[in-house]
């Protein structure tokens, strides 16, 4: 089992850059493959960047791919995700989450088991 704390949101103007952090808790971070999802008002949750257990293969989803970076820190149970020239679209809650899958981690929310609080971004025009 692992606890996620979100961190790092905030209000921005459009191009802006901003850092999202999320902490693990526990002995076993390294054991679940990590993701970012989004849920924008009125929408439903949507995936946006998912990493391995291992930090070697990620995967974005379009609206994101090339302005998002998503990063881990297994030393310090830590989920980064980087993201810059952000769009009013962005504006959602961000949301870190666990899964137990190994190999490719997946952008579907089934297969995430552990969720954290969220993290609200606004992007201002």
């Amino acid at each position: 089992q692992v606890q996620l704390v979100e961190s790092g949101g905030g209000l921005v103007q459009i191009g802006d850059s901003l850092r999202l952090s999320c902490a693990g808790s526990g002995r076993t971070f390294s054991s679940y493959a990590m993701g970012w999802f989004r849920q924008a008002p009125g929408k439903e949750r949507e995936f946006v960047a998912a990493i391995n257990r291992l930090g070697g293969t990620t995967v974005y989803a379009d609206s994101v791919k090339g302005r998002f970076t998503i990063s881990r820190d297994n030393t310090d149970n830590t989920l980064a995700l980087q993201m810059n020239a952000l769009k009013p679209e962005d504006t959602a809650v961000y949301y870190c989450a666990a899964s137990s899958l190994v190999g490719t981690p997946s952008p579907r929310e089934p297969m995430y088991s552990y969720w954290g609080q969220g993290t609200q971004v606004t992007v201002s025009s």
